[in-house]
């Protein structure tokens, strides 16, 4: 697949990178479309002492649309002027232009828990990636609803909480779970967490989740999605990462990839070139999103 840019880190590359990422800020903003919004952003950014690093931005129509902005700059002494610097930013700017903003400050890892099943291939990429610098996250937790893969995730010294979640304990299940993650995590990943999650637990969470699944959905919706892909003669193995709503597998979708295959490959292979290409789209969906490059836009996502 051609990543037209490839977001992994035009200004600041993963893993910290070549650049100090102290007093560097992260700016996202949407508003509805009209002159003078960059304008307006950089000479409000200027008269702070700010200097831009890189811009980024996007328009849905030439006049009249949804205007998305993703700005890097540095600012001396930016945690002692975050709070009074994004007041004024809402007051000064946001106001005039009904804009909807986020700021935050790019050396403050966040905060992510993983929840998982008994598949490894996911959750245990995403923390040899974050422990090689790949991914600058801080991962608190993995809530299991198995036991299996307690001693691989405490390998890497993070908690592991097994916390079995059936059909007829998924309530309390969810209960135990949301006092872990409720105001402790800035993300929530579904590293194959083979559970449905119910829309009061969406609701109360209180933080974006991030989903992956095989792109056979729906057509190979159930179980043995692969041997069924087999019987059908697929010509493409592919997998989605997206945000988690109420719609199951309906969210919007962060990223996509996809691999070749044929008829010489078996049902282990197709599998296995399955994990491959999940584990490769999810840890860029992880990576964008902790980078703050993703705008939410209706049910699509606009990645800077």
């Amino acid at each position: 697949m051609d990543h037209r840019h490839s977001p992994a880190s035009d200004e600041f590359p993963a893993g910290r990178g070549t650049l100090p990422l102290k007093d560097v800020g992260r700016l996202l903003l949407r508003c509805a479309d009209r002159p003078g919004l960059v304008a307006a952003v950089s000479q409000f950014l200027a008269s702070r002492g700010a200097n831009i690093v890189s811009l980024d931005q996007h328009s849905t129509q030439q006049s009249g649309g949804t205007f998305m902005q993703r700005t890097i700059f540095h600012l001396p002494g930016l945690t002692a002027a975050r709070d009074a610097l994004e007041r004024d930013f809402a007051a000064q700017v946001a106001a005039e232009f009904g804009m909807d903003f986020r700021l935050t400050e790019a050396a403050k890892p966040k905060r992510v828990a993983i929840m998982a099943s008994r598949e490894d291939h996911c959750v245990l990429d995403l923390l040899w990636r974050n422990r090689r610098g790949e991914l600058d996250m801080s991962v608190a937790m993995v809530i299991a609803n198995h036991a299996d893969l307690a001693d691989d995730v405490r390998a890497f010294g993070v908690p592991f909480i097994h916390i079995p979640a059936q059909r007829d304990t998924r309530d309390e299940a969810e209960q135990r779970q949301l006092e872990l993650l409720r105001g402790n995590v800035d993300l929530v990943v579904l590293a194959r967490y083979m559970q449905i999650l119910t829309p009061g637990f969406l609701a109360e969470v209180g933080c974006p989740m991030i989903n992956i699944h095989h792109s056979f959905l729906p057509a190979f919706v159930g179980a043995a999605p692969y041997r069924r892909a087999k019987e059908r003669g697929v010509k493409l193995v592919g997998a989605t990462a997206h945000y988690v709503t109420q719609d199951l597998d309906e969210g919007p979708i962060i990223e996509q990839d996809v691999v070749r295959v044929d008829h010489r490959h078996s049902v282990t292979d197709l599998t296995r070139l399955g994990a491959d290409v999940e584990r490769a789209v999810l840890s860029r969906a992880v990576l964008w999103h902790c980078e703050d490059r993703v705008i939410r836009f209706g049910n699509q996502t606009i990645v800077f």
